[in-house]
């Protein structure tokens, strides 16, 4: 006889007591019976359903008490009969605060439901044609959410079957459905001789308990555990623009700057995703890197493609199989603002803003795998860079802010090869160098920007940034946009801020009123107003996707005010960086 421990289940008794049973010629036909009955794979998933259920009785919990804001209204009333003092007074402000009132209300709501399984009625006629095929019953719970799955009718045997299943949707949170199931019936009717779109909007208006007649896949979806990789998306998608997406009700809009967790990738071509801090927890489809790139590629050989900016729909016309779903403080950095409109600069690898890059050169901005990154005490701080549109005057705001807590920011010294100042102390507002050693650095690639102005020459160079970081000060830098190909590294996990004035239709009526041509002194014309808008949105559309923070400048004081707050929060909040920027 096998060998039973307390935590033998009904179908491991079974398996056990089958595996006993060696019938031979000398053995009667009734144990062999018996043991043909015993090996039936359908009595075992019943002992295997019987065991759950059991399980389930022993470990269902059971409220203590089905009414415990009565109880509550009760001990408030008995303690305002008497003076209230200590423990007493604290126990009534406790019992009448309104939260704990409402979790006591919901409390009460959920001991007073009924959470047992009800399965659904077994069908007294089968389809013959399904007699020799295994019939599963669904019944699934849908409220004003979609279902999360998606359908297609099969080109080889006309079937209609479950062609996707969206993460996190109810059809995934059940856990009875399944890619490959071959839909037949939806609330007793027939759907064989529907339409996908059709079965859909079934589905759709279908409010409550849905009941599903399915034939299973012959191997089922694996339950695969949701991933953990999030993405920072580069460009703005609109699903309902997009005509390659297998299902447009099924896509996730997102935009530039939206943080992405990409919950599948079994399909190359979409990917399934969630916005972070989105409270849906259905996934929707996002196009995958491979296939964006592949569309721009595209776009970019046609001579089509505008720009950096990814386009949201689609550069062609893809034929692609169709799915249905149920929608639903010193001078020094004064000095180098100030020359900034009067030297280019002079990197090698730099591309002016109207230059065409080859195809080859061109980087996909598509998505960026990043992680929420704390910073510990013992790290090196975040260097803090501001790049700032037309009209922002970000060193102003800098020094001001260095100004008023100069113990906490540091300022980047920068180097020049004019002669120093009789009131000047060399590294304090400048480092003097010959311009033969400033050749040099250059040729070194020691400076992240430098320029040339009445014929001396001005730069920053990284290692005047880390010598303030090496103080354990914050350090401010701005720079033109560009510099950020050489500052986005692990080693200074940059914080940028885009300043941008703000131009309200209100001040470019009240320049437009002045009189033509340049305005009285002290006041900027309707022409400088659209030269600082166009300057901003330039900034945007090319540098957007790399800033972690716009800051919009109306007046000097309360800009400095929000940079203070902004920076005052930058160590104690989590930020989400690059990947490989935490990554050993």
């Amino acid at each position: 006889m096998p060998v039973l421990s307390p935590t033998t289940g009904l179908h491991e008794l079974l398996a056990l007591l089958t595996s006993t049973l060696h019938p031979d010629a000398n053995q009667k036909e009734d144990l062999v019976f018996l043991k043909e009955v015993f090996s039936e794979r359908s009595l075992g998933f019943l002992m295997k359903i019987h065991e759950r259920l059991r399980l389930y009785q022993r470990q269902s919990p059971t409220p203590v008490l089905h009414s415990a804001s009565c109880l509550a209204e009760d001990v408030v009333d008995e303690l305002q009969a008497g003076a209230l003092a200590g423990d007493e007074r604290e126990l009534f402000l406790l019992l009448t605060a309104p939260h704990v009132k409402a979790v006591l209300a919901v409390h009460d709501t959920v001991a007073q439901k009924n959470f047992d399984p009800v399965l659904p009625p077994v069908p007294e006629d089968l389809d013959d044609e399904l007699e020799e095929e295994s019939v599963k019953i669904v019944r699934l719970v849908k409220n004003k959410e979609p279902l999360g799955a998606t359908i297609r009718r099969d080109d080889m045997t006309g079937a209609v079957v479950v062609a996707r299943i969206m993460r996190g949707g109810a059809a995934d949170r059940s856990g009875l459905v399944h890619v490959g199931d071959e839909l037949r019936e939806v609330n007793g009717n027939l759907i064989i001789h529907k339409r996908p779109d059709e079965i859909s909007q079934l589905l759709s208006q279908s409010q409550g308990s849905i009941t599903l007649k399915i034939i299973p896949a012959i191997k089922e979806e694996d339950n695969l555990n949701e991933s953990k990789v999030y993405l920072r998306s580069l460009f703005d998608y609109i699903p309902f623009e997009d005509k390659a997406t297998p299902c447009q009700e099924a896509g996730l809009p997102f935009q530039r700057g939206d943080i992405l967790q990409v919950v599948s990738q079994d399909d190359q071509t979409w990917w399934q995703a969630k916005r972070v801090g989105d409270s849906n927890l259905r996934a929707g489809l996002i196009p995958s890197r491979q296939f964006q790139e592949k569309r721009l590629r595209h776009r970019m050989k046609t001579g089509t493609f505008q720009g950096s900016k990814s386009p949201s729909a689609p550069p062609y016309d893809q034929t692609s199989e169709r799915e249905d779903c149920d929608s639903e403080a010193g001078s020094s950095g004064q000095h180098i603002a100030g020359l900034r409109r009067s030297f280019r600069l002079s990197r090698k690898d730099r591309q002016g803003s109207g230059e065409t890059r080859p195809p080859d050169e061109f980087e996909f901005q598509i998505y960026e795998e990043v992680t929420l990154y704390q910073q510990r005490p013992t790290d090196q701080r975040r260097l803090v860079v501001l790049i700032g549109s037309l009209g922002a005057r970000i060193n102003e705001l800098k020094q001001r802010v260095i100004a008023e807590n100069p113990h906490r920011y540091g300022v980047a010294v920068p180097h020049t090869t004019r002669a120093r100042k009789s009131h000047e102390k060399e590294g304090v507002e400048y480092h003097f160098i010959s311009k033969q050693a400033f050749d040099a650095d250059i040729q070194n690639n020691k400076f992240i920007e430098y320029g040339e102005y009445k014929e001396n020459q001005y730069g920053t160079s990284l290692e005047s940034i880390r010598c303030v970081l090496a103080r354990n000060k914050l350090c401010l830098v701005d720079v033109q946009p560009e510099a950020l190909k050489i500052l986005r590294t692990a080693e200074f996990k940059p914080y940028v801020i885009f300043v941008r004035p703000r131009i309200s239709e209100t001040l470019l009526r009240r320049s437009a009123s002045t009189s033509p041509g340049r305005a009285d002194s002290g006041h900027i014309t309707d022409e400088d107003l659209q030269e600082m808008r166009h300057s901003a949105e330039q900034m945007d559309q090319q540098y957007g996707h790399l800033v972690d923070r716009v800051h919009v400048k109306e007046d000097l004081a309360s800009a400095c005010m929000e940079l203070r707050n902004i920076l005052e929060r930058l160590d104690r909040e989590p930020h989400w960086v690059p990947v490989n920027w935490v990554r050993s």
